[in-house]
């Protein structure tokens, strides 16, 4: 039977202290650049958008925009939002100033790239919380994806994950790693491999042992559903290392 999704949707976390979400932060900008200040600013080989941020978050320059989700916008509208002053030439409403990844190399060292990289070191502590709010808003867009057997089962493994510091790492840096799970864009054969699949697929008592290991399924079933110019087959090693240590 359906529960009302509204009561669903009472699901709530703790509130994590500045250190605990700058620590969760550092965790994140570590998996995703080294913790490297030029590694807030990047571009993947084969792809069509910026990595920016400690999260890499997406950036699409002017055009039709890709399938995954963008959001560094989101991002430059929460820092301005927190009072974090920003370049002149960036808003939430600007698209990706370089056109493709070549573009992006050859500016590497160009005044707008230092400042835009300065910028995003300063900004740890408002990235982070920018991270924990992305998950914070997850539920109630998850629950309306999910199937109706599957719907308190992914609450309860919500708030269990949720309230303890691994699992509420897992989470964070699992939905800003590969998102929410609910555009339909975000789909190979019509598999997504979001936080809602990932939640889904666990045993309802399940912990963080469990996300690790229904995370690397998720990834790997979506790396066998890519389409194969893309070439996921080379990034799964390092995806796989990065959710098994979840658990550790």
């Amino acid at each position: 039977m359906q529960l009302a999704l509204p009561l669903l949707l009472l699901a709530s976390l703790p509130a994590l202290p500045k250190n605990d979400l700058e620590s969760i932060g550092r965790r994140i900008w570590q998996n995703e650049a080294a913790g490297k200040i030029e590694g807030l600013t990047d571009w993947n080989q084969g792809e069509h958008f910026a990595s920016l941020g400690i999260g890499h978050f997406i950036w699409y320059p002017a055009g039709p925009k890709g399938p995954f989700e963008e959001s560094f916008p989101s991002l430059v509208s929460f820092l301005k939002k927190e009072g974090v002053r920003l370049p002149d030439w960036l808003d939430e409403h600007t698209e990706c100033p370089w056109p493709n990844r070549a573009a992006f190399i050859a500016d590497a060292n160009s005044p707008r790239l230092i400042q835009l990289r300065a910028v995003l070191a300063a900004s740890l502590s408002q990235q982070s919380a920018f991270l924990a709010r992305r998950l914070e808003r997850a539920l109630p867009s998850m629950l309306e994806s999910a199937s109706s057997p599957d719907q308190a089962k992914i609450k309860g493994l919500f708030e269990r994950l949720g309230s303890s510091a691994k699992g509420r790492f897992a989470m964070i840096d699992y939905v800003n790693f590969k998102g929410e799970g609910i555009k339909a864009t975000e789909r190979y054969s019509g598999q997504g491999w979001g936080l809602l699949q990932v939640l889904a697929s666990m045993p309802a008592d399940g912990g963080v042992r469990e996300f690790s290991a229904a995370a690397a399924k998720t990834l790997t079933q979506r790396v066998k559903n890519s389409p194969p110019e893309r070439n996921e087959a080379r990034w799964l090693p390092g995806w796989l290392n990065r959710v098994r240590a979840y658990s550790d």
